[in-house]
């Protein structure tokens, strides 16, 4: 997929571990891992709202488009 998480940088910015974002978002630690994998296929804006709040970031910070990555079915 063309868009590329960076959840993983941002974590590591903030000197923030994956599990106290999940404790703090109000999502699993599994699920935190996914969405630094970039293993899901989307995310709902009110859970990328709650990660800015957190992070005190803007949603570009955390997902980055790259061109040419895009395979027929996208």
């Amino acid at each position: 997929m063309p868009i590329v998480v960076e959840l993983d940088v941002m974590l590591a910015r903030r000197k923030m571990r994956s599990k106290e974002l999940a404790q703090r978002i109000g999502l699993t630690e599994q699920q935190v891992s996914q969405l630094k994998s970039g293993k899901v296929r989307g995310m709902r804006f009110d859970t990328l709202s709650r990660i800015c709040a957190v992070l005190q970031c803007q949603p570009g910070d955390l997902l980055r488009y790259e061109a040419g990555e895009e395979t027929e079915g996208d």
